[in-house]
């Protein structure tokens, strides 16, 4: 019986050792990853690298940033994530936290940018009256439920309220009908080509379904690790892709 014990004994001893050997060695993986990942960004930022000096931005008109509502509390490291978007060249932006948090703060994200202001329709903002310059958007999950709730009404009003219409005359909605009648409630938004999700879920967090059909998306990781050379990577990485649309 002791033997036995003792056996088993060992054996667990065994099994734990065997398992912090492989979180060790995972440690070290993800360390040095991170550690190359690092360097990458910084000889990116640097200018070493030259393939990624020029940057051709045309095919990216309009960009989405999605960031976890806990980190859009960070409102320094927005704006500094902002002024890095600026000096690459992005024109036109959209701020999404599903909380509605970049919302309620893009009064303070507006002054830290300290650009004299001038306001477009609903939640946009330019930074100057010039189309070259940037164009900020800030948006929220409650805007993806007060779009379809209106889209829906209005489709509503348009097709279902004819009491002439018969059972074999209703119509069968698609998603252009939903993408026309969000157009035609204000809340259509462009289509952004790429989005950029910070945060801890390689998801993009309650961003519009309809406003991404063809949006390429990339986990940025947390905002706290956000790195200059990383974002002009992904977004050279957008730029030299081909995307197949499909017939």
């Amino acid at each position: 019986m002791s033997l036995l014990f003792l056996f088993q004994r060992v054996f667990i001893v065994m099994l734990r050792l065997v398992w912090l050997f492989i979180h060790l060695m995972a440690n070290i993986l993800y360390f040095v990853l991170d550690t190359i990942h690092t360097l990458h960004s910084y000889l990116i930022s640097s200018g070493i690298l030259n393939k990624y000096k020029d940057l051709d931005l045309t095919k990216l008109q309009h960009l989405a940033i999605v960031v976890e509502s806990q980190e859009a509390y960070d409102i320094e490291r927005i704006v500094k994530l902002l002024f890095w978007l600026s000096d690459i060249g992005v024109k036109h932006i959209c701020l999404y936290d599903m909380d509605g948090v970049l919302k309620k703060s893009k009064k303070i994200i507006l002054e830290d940018m300290g650009s004299r202001l001038w306001h477009l329709e609903g939640d946009k903002v330019g930074l100057c009256p010039d189309p070259n310059q940037m164009t900020l958007e800030f948006t929220s999950i409650s805007d993806g439920k007060e779009g379809i709730t209106k889209a829906a009404s209005f489709l509503c009003k348009k097709y279902l309220d004819d009491s002439a219409l018969g059972e074999q005359d209703k119509p069968i909605f698609t998603e252009e009908n939903m993408g026309k009648a969000l157009e035609a409630v204000g809340l259509g938004g462009p289509q952004p080509n790429l989005l950029l999700v910070y945060g801890p879920v390689r998801c993009h967090l309650g961003f519009p379904a309809w406003r991404m059909p063809y949006t390429e998306i990339v986990h940025m990781g947390p905002l706290t690790s956000m790195k200059h050379g990383a974002i002009i990577k992904a977004i050279h990485k957008f730029t030299t892709v081909h995307q197949n649309y499909g017939t």
